[in-house]
């Protein structure tokens, strides 16, 4: 697209009220956590099934899962009657608030974390808007911080990070830094060789020196895709950031219960929250709330 008329898409955009812009991005991220709820969720599940009928198939064995199971089919319904869920009640958070939080065929509760999903979709998107302004690097944000999203449920959920969100996440990154959107475009690539194998080498420091696996290769990923997003001088606010959010993870989770050493922790949630983090206040954040907070530190 010509620079020119990129410019003129974001001016027709930016004349528009303030209330109209909040309104049209809180729509949008309320339909898009919406279907954010249905890629947590069968997401996983069409990855376990494409497995097990690979499998079968090498060892010329029936398919154990013949039916149709995808992002479209079968329709949204309750887990417990089956039901199909009635289009008016699809609805993001109004169909959970006129439901009552309840099935509306056999009263089964509905998990809190549908509405949740929701508003955090709508609030990423006023986020963006709100830091970025009515511009093109606000709506690529947006597209970010919705995918962030998804990997961090799915990876608390079933400690995976599918190549089906991260590697498009990657290219995409990349993509919309050919026109230097956040950061040069040579910056972008440097920026995901290095945010990949910046975590490579924490895996293999932390196998020799446990001699266990810390984190997956999906975490290496997903970095890289930060990476090409935000350039190599934000690999290091990255790691820190997502560290952190490791650390604080780890300890609220040993305050609740008991922390099982063998159970990984997943670090893609953390990941996710350093990206947003970045993407709405820069690489050099953390220092500037350093220096607010402690103005003798210099």
């Amino acid at each position: 697209m010509p620079a020119a008329h990129a410019q003129w898409e974001v001016a027709a955009i930016a004349v528009q009220p303030l209330w109209f812009q909040f309104g049209v991005v809180v729509m949008l991220g309320l339909l898009v956590g919406s279907f954010l709820n249905v890629v947590i969720h069968r997401l996983p599940r069409m990855m376990e099934r494409a497995e097990a009928n690979y499998v079968a198939s090498l060892r010329n064995e029936p398919l154990p899962y013949r039916d149709r199971f995808d992002l479209a089919m079968p329709r949204s319904h309750c887990p417990d009657c089956q039901r199909p869920v009635a289009h008016r009640h699809n609805v993001p958070v109004i169909g959970f608030l006129l439901l009552r939080g309840r099935c509306g065929a056999c009263g089964a509760p509905i998990g809190w974390r549908y509405p949740a999903v929701e508003v955090t979709g709508a609030a990423v998107a006023a986020a963006a808007l709100w830091q970025l302004g009515p511009t093109w690097q606000a709506a690529a944000g947006m597209v970010l911080g919705w995918s962030l999203l998804a990997l961090a449920l799915i990876d608390a959920e079933s400690l995976l990070l599918p190549d089906q969100i991260t590697q498009p996440l990657l290219w995409l990154g990349l993509l919309v830094n050919v026109w230097g959107l956040f950061v040069p475009a040579t910056d972008a690539i440097v920026g995901a060789a290095g945010g990949y194998l910046m975590l490579w080498g924490v895996y293999w420091l932390f196998k020799l020196l446990r001699g266990k696996e810390g984190m997956g290769y999906g975490d290496f990923k997903l970095m890289a895709a930060l990476g090409g997003w935000f350039g190599w001088q934000a690999l290091p606010a990255l790691l820190l950031l997502s560290s952190l959010a490791g650390l604080v993870c780890a300890l609220g989770t040993g305050l609740v219960r008991s922390l099982d050493r063998d159970r990984p922790l997943p670090f893609g949630p953390c990941l996710a929250v350093a990206g947003i983090l970045v993407l709405l206040g820069g690489d050099d954040w953390l220092l500037r709330v350093i220096a607010a907070a402690f103005p003798w530190v210099r």
